[in-house]
């Protein structure tokens, strides 16, 4: 073999390992940005919803979507509390009536902070799950009960006892066993687990 030939073959072998890797770099690159691109367009594709200045996914349980709202940080405080953060995070479906901070201020001043002492836990977890209903009910079937109901619908909480939902005009209102009224002010914010009803007061059994 001359010393050309064995120039030229080497030169071949580089030219080829050259384009192999480039090729392979490129097989990379395409692969990274379809990955991407079908990550992005999965999020594209979930409807959120904007509570407390956050994007609520559907793909996202009821606890990690409610720790990003800024107007639930006391909801989210007391159901740390009450040891419930395990039970929204399950499959449930549950339907969560959901106070906002403003609703909770609305309270006797000091309420809260005794509602979140470990003495207090049982009647803290009670108030809880009384803004919770077992199963997924979606406004709009809310609105159908209390058309069928001639104004109201009566609903049974995990805490036992029932809510009254009733409509005046275009909104949906609950009544608590006290007789207070909350008025949902964002409605069918979809969970992985359930749905989210925002609403304007705390609910008392």
């Amino acid at each position: 073999m001359t010393l050309r030939t064995q120039i030229n073959n080497n030169s071949l072998k580089n030219i080829t390992m050259n384009t192999r890797s480039k090729i392979t770099v490129l097989a990379m690159v395409a692969l990274s940005f379809a990955f991407s691109g079908k990550v992005t367009a999965q999020v594209m594709k979930e409807k959120t919803v904007m509570v407390g200045g956050a994007p609520m996914y559907p793909s996202k349980n009821i606890i990690e979507n409610a720790v990003n709202s800024k107007d639930h940080k006391t909801l989210v405080a007391a159901v740390k509390a009450a040891g419930l953060v395990e039970t929204l995070e399950g499959k449930g479906p549950f339907t969560v009536l959901a106070p906002t901070d403003a609703a909770f201020a609305k309270l006797p001043k000091g309420t809260v902070e005794n509602l979140v002492k470990p003495e207090n836990k049982a009647m803290l977890t009670s108030i809880l799950t009384y803004h919770v209903l077992p199963g997924r009910y979606n406004a709009k079937e809310i609105w159908a009960a209390v058309k069928a109901g001639n104004g109201k619908s009566m609903m049974k909480t995990v805490q036992g006892e029932d809510l009254t939902f009733w409509t005046k005009g275009k909104d949906l209102y609950i009544k608590d066993a006290k007789g207070n009224n909350a008025k949902v002010t964002i409605a069918d914010v979809n969970q992985s687990n359930g749905v989210i009803h925002v609403i304007d007061t705390v609910l008392m059994p």
